[in-house]
């Protein structure tokens, strides 16, 4: 899945899959580099945010940072479960649907978003930035600086797609 990256600023966002090994308190990220990473998802006095949930082979974006005292070297900060972020998501004044490489089919709603990427932990709805507040099955918390905002998933409905015969 390729993320837009025309961004100047420089991310600390490691990318993968969600590995085998993952367990309760522990992340196995397989990034798309090859490299095999264990991140600690609590710990003294640390709780990780994990947002869309971790199941094997899913798309992952992971916030780490190396904290002393724990077994492991690296802790999780946050968590961003990709595939789980894809999808059509509709509130009362937008309906926009977020596809793999970065694009998004907007159908309503000021600004219309054009693309998105993660930047640092955060998502870019472009021309927008949010902290993901919620990532559930079917429901999506966007924050920023003008408030939360929320959306619940439409049905496996390519906005992107005409049906057969319409």
């Amino acid at each position: 899945m390729d993320i837009v990256t025309d961004s100047t600023e420089t991310d600390s966002t490691v990318y993968g899959r969600c590995g085998e090994g993952t367990a309760m308190h522990t992340l196995e990220l397989v990034t798309d580099k090859g490299d095999t990473v264990v991140y600690t998802l609590e710990g003294e006095d640390t709780c990780a945010n994990v947002l869309g949930g971790l199941f094997v082979g899913d798309k992952i974006a992971v916030i780490g940072e190396h904290v002393d005292g724990l077994n492991e070297d690296m802790f999780a900060k946050k968590v961003i479960n990709l595939t789980s972020l894809l999808g059509t998501w509709e509130s009362l004044d937008k309906n926009f649907e977020i596809l793999e490489g970065g694009a998004i089919v907007s159908t309503s709603g000021e600004p219309r978003y054009t693309e998105w990427k993660i930047l640092n932990g955060q998502l870019i709805l472009s021309p927008d930035t949010f902290d993901i507040y919620s990532l559930g099955p079917d429901s999506l918390y966007l924050e920023n600086d003008r408030g939360i905002y929320g959306y619940k998933r439409l049905p496996q409905k390519s906005l992107g797609k005409k049906k057969a015969g319409k």
